[in-house]
Order: C-alpha cells, then sequence, then structure tokens
C-alpha cells in the first residue's frame, strides 16, 4: 500500500541531481537533496545463537558482528551472559543453571527479556539492521518465544546453531575462553574447569537441537563439530545467505597474518599518490630484509599475495618463493587525482580536498573510488583470508587500512586513519574473541605517507589549513 508522500513521487519522479561526496545521483526536491536512508536488508534481521554452552556461539557471534559492520550492515551483539552477570553480580556456582533452580531460572528468563528488549530498541528506533542474541537457547520452547517476538515486531529471524561432541575442541574452547571469564576471576584453573563441566550438564537434559523435520521452515545454519559439517535451511535474502557464506567459509585452526606494505616508491618519495611507478632504492633494500624476516620466522606452508601493481610485485619478487596477484588488491582509485600532491589537489580542486577530510571513509574521488568502495572490492580477499592458513599480504596504504580495521574491529571512522607505515610488518594472530597485532620494523628508512584529519575541514578554508597535516617530501 503507497503512502500519500510515495503516490506523489510515482506520479510526479523528483530530479536526480549528484551528491558532491559520494559522486552518486539522488533525488532532488525543493533545491535539497532527498536523503532516504539505504538499507541493505529488506527488514530487520534478529541471529540467533543455539547450543551448549562451550561450543563457540561468542566466537561465532563476535565474527560475525564484526563481519557485517565491515561490510556497512549495522549489527551489534546481545549477549545474554553479560546481562546475567549485571544482575548477579556475584558467581556462586554451576548450582545457579540447574533446570529445577527456579530462582535461576527465573532471573535468567528475566536477562534474556531484558536483551530482547534492548534489541527491539537497536533495530527499530536506533537504526540497526542486524541484532545477534547471544545465547544458549537450548530449548524449542525459548526459541518460539523469540520468533514470537520477532513477528511483533517485524524482524526476520535466522538461528545460527554450533554442534561439537569433540571433547578435544570443548576442552580447548574452555581452557582458551571460559578460564578468563568473569564468572571465574577469584577460580583454580581446576575448580573453574570442573565447574563448568557440571554447567554444561544442567542444559544436556532439556537440550532440543534443531530438527530437519519440527523445523522445517524455520531459517538456520546448523554448524558441526566446528565446520567439518553444514546443515543450511531454508535461506529467505540476501544478508542470510551473506551470513551462511561468511560462516561455511571461518575456522579456528591456528594461523598469523601477515600484512605490510610494498617498499618505498618513486612516487612515495615525491609525495604523489597512486600511480604505478617502481620501487626506490630503500624500497628495494626493505624487499631484501623482508625475505630475511620471513627466512627468520620460518613460517609453515605460507602463501604470498600481491596486488597487480608493479611496486607489490617488484617486492615480492625479491622474496623468491611463488606469489599469487590479486587485482582486488590494487590501491584505492584516486580517479582525477591519480599521481598529484595533496599541494596541486588543494590547488586545482579545493573543494574535492575539503570534502575528502570531511567524511574520508564516504568521500569518492572524481572518476576514483571511497574508502568504502574499496571495502566492498576486498570482501572476497578477506573471504580467502578467513579460509586459509599462514598468508603474508603485500598491498597499499588503503587497502591495508581496510584489512587491518576487519581485523581489529575498527568502525568506518577510524578506519581511512589506521597507522600502516611503510618498511614495517604487521603480524596478526588470531586469538579467542580478537586479534593479537605484533609490529615490526625492519629497519630501513622511508618517507611518512599518513596524512591526520586537519583540524579545519570547512570549504571555505585556507590553504595552510588544509595542508597542515601533509607529512613531508621532495
Amino acid at each position: 500500500m503507497l503512502d500519500n508522500e510515495d503516490l506523489l513521487l510515482e506520479n510526479h519522479p523528483r530530479e536526480l541531481t549528484q551528491n558532491p561526496l559520494k559522486k552518486i545521483w539522488m533525488p532532488h526536491k525543493n533545491s535539497h537533496i532527498a536523503h532516504r536512508r539505504v538499507c541493505m536488508t529488506n527488514c530487520q534481521t534478529l541471529i540467533v545463537t543455539v547450543g551448549l554452552p562451550a561450543r563457540g556461539k561468542t566466537y561465532i557471534s563476535k565474527k560475525l558482528t564484526r563481519y557485517l559492520n565491515w561490510i556497512g550492515v549495522p549489527t551489534k551483539e546481545f549477549n545474554v551472559g553479560d546481562y546475567r552477570r549485571e544482575c548477579l553480580k556475584i558467581y556462586k556456582s554451576f548450582e545457579f543453571f540447574r533446570p529445577d533452580n527456579e530462582e535461576g531460572v527465573k532471573i535468567r528468563r528475566q536477562c534474556a527479556m531484558s536483551a530482547l528488549n534492548d534489541v527491539r530498541q537497536y533495530l527499530s528506533v536506533e537504526g540497526g539492521q542486524v541484532a545477534v542474541f547471544d545465547a544458549t537457547n537450548t530449548t524449542r520452547e525459548r526459541r518460539v518465544t523469540i520468533m514470537k517476538f520477532a513477528e511483533q515486531n517485524g524482524f526476520k529471524v535466522f538461528f545460527v546453531e554450533s554442534v561439537c561432541e569433540d571433547p578435544e575442541v570443548i576442552a580447548q574452547n574452555i581452557v582458551q575462553v571460559k578460564l578468563g571469564n568473569p564468572d571465574y576471576i577469584n577460580c583454580s584453573s581446576d575448580e573453574a574447569i570442573e565447574d563448568f563441566m557440571k554447567r554444561i550438564k544442567c542444559y544436556e537434559t532439556s537440550y532440543q537441537p534443531l530438527d530437519e523435520d519440527l523445523d522445517s521452515d524455520v531459517s538456520y545454519i546448523k554448524i558441526m563439530d566446528v565446520g567439518r559439517r553444514y546443515l543450511v535451511n531454508h535461506v529467505v535474502d540476501h544478508v542470510q545467505s551473506r551470513i551462511v557464506y561468511y560462516l561455511m567459509n571461518i575456522h579456528i585452526t591456528p594461523r598469523s597474518i601477515y600484512l605490510c606494505r610494498h617498499g618505498e616508491s618513486d612516487l612515495n618519495i615525491k609525495g604523489r599518490i597512486g600511480g604505478d611507478s617502481g620501487l626506490s632504492a630503500r624500497g628495494k633494500e626493505f624487499a631484501k630484509r623482508l625475505r630475511n624476516f620471513l627466512e627468520e620466522q620460518n613460517i609453515k606452508d605460507l602463501k604470498v599475495w600481491t596486488s597487480q601493481m608493479k611496486r607489490t610485485i617488484q617486492t615480492a619478487e625479491c622474496l623468491g618463493v611463488p606469489y599469487e596477484q590479486w587485482k582486488s588488491l590494487n590501491e584505492i582509485d584516486a580517479g582525477v587525482c591519480e599521481e598529484m600532491m595533496y599541494e596541486e589537489i588543494q590547488e586545482h580542486f579545493p573543494l574535492e580536498f575539503a570534502m575528502r577530510d570531511q567524511d574520508k571513509y564516504r568521500y569518492r574521488y572524481p572518476k576514483g573510488e571511497s574508502y568504502e568502495d574499496l571495502v566492498q572490492r576486498l570482501e572476497p580477499v578477506i573471504m580467502e583470508l578467513e579460509r586459509q592458513e599462514n598468508v603474508l599480504v603485500v598491498c597499499h596504504q588503503a587497502v591495508m587500512r581496510c584489512l587491518l580495521a576487519y581485523f581489529l574491529d575498527k568502525t568506518s571512522h577510524e578506519l581511512p586513519y589506521l597507522k600502516c607505515p611503510l618498511h614495517t610488518v604487521l603480524k596478526l594472530t588470531p586469538v579467542a574473541y580478537g586479534c593479537k597485532v605484533e609490529s615490526v620494523y625492519l629497519g630501513v628508512d622511508s618517507v611518512n605517507t599518513h596524512r591526520d584529519r586537519p583540524e579545519n575541514v570547512n570549504v571555505q578554508r585556507s590553504t595552510e589549513d588544509a595542508l597542515q597535516t601533509v607529512p613531508a617530501h621532495l
């Protein structure tokens, strides 16, 4: 049913004008661009985890939230355990989780409802598109309650069930994650493990897994034994299909990802952005040091990826190992500003220069790209990085910022200003709920190409203000 405004628009299409920031065409109404919220989802989605404790539900929830936010889908995680800890303050023992503990059952139900109320606020009021409801949700009764809640609020529901019977994986998860849990802050390791195993037993008696027959009309993915097998049922939209694709690519095998930029290039020295120049003398020395570094690390089955640009390929050529070229890893396209100095951009395109400082993530160069475009271009790279084990990615400043933002869970506001200096290798090692970062400078001098956001981003600013943070160059 069309409302009055939509009927009016249908009969009188608005004129289009190009948004100066993103360079995309938008409706123009009464001399103003008519901003209409663009949504990647048909309607808000509630992702619900299912499974016994220590099955990796929170790991999945956090990774999924990080991924969806990175690709531009506003997502927030709601961990019911956090609500329970906020309510109880002090955890005593597994007895709280016994199914015959009426007070415990009552408190856990209240915490779940409190979390669902916050889900409603986030999706209906705050502009969120996906909420991840992280809890055991092991009974069919609880899942029916959640589905009714979603139906009343117009949310789609997608269940993610993690099933694991491998005692080694379960024990490893308890040691890596649960021993650092606030519930066990004053316990020895042995006491914590014993109590947690008893907590799991409390859930096992009432656990009702998702069933192919009884839940045939429910949308879900069932992940068995940390990705050895999957069962996918009734996927109904684009976001759900992306969630399934992502979850079928992640793994928990220990590994490290190494990120670095190419060696210093001739255009870096001159303070010119983009282009396809070769390495400077110092850039070639970095490539040699990089080879020595990799040999010292003695990394098992290391894969090396580069862009299709000369400076990354020259860097990889010095490593003496096979490498794979990815066009997706090419540097951000600066369009009409390619191979220009920041001083020249300010001189010829002062409005563009100011708009980029106002919103560096969404700003698109004329006939070029934005960081937002770059993230979309790099999604296949992230998917493949999640599938692989040890990988070295030799890339570019903007590309490295995007990859780093994914692994470190940085916002779109932080992403364009992440520091990725030349001649430095970042070693990323996935840990329980995040990533450990080690920065290794290989001891070769280079120019600084990092430009901070200036204080004055007004389009009327002076040239001096505009160039306030431009790094020194020839």
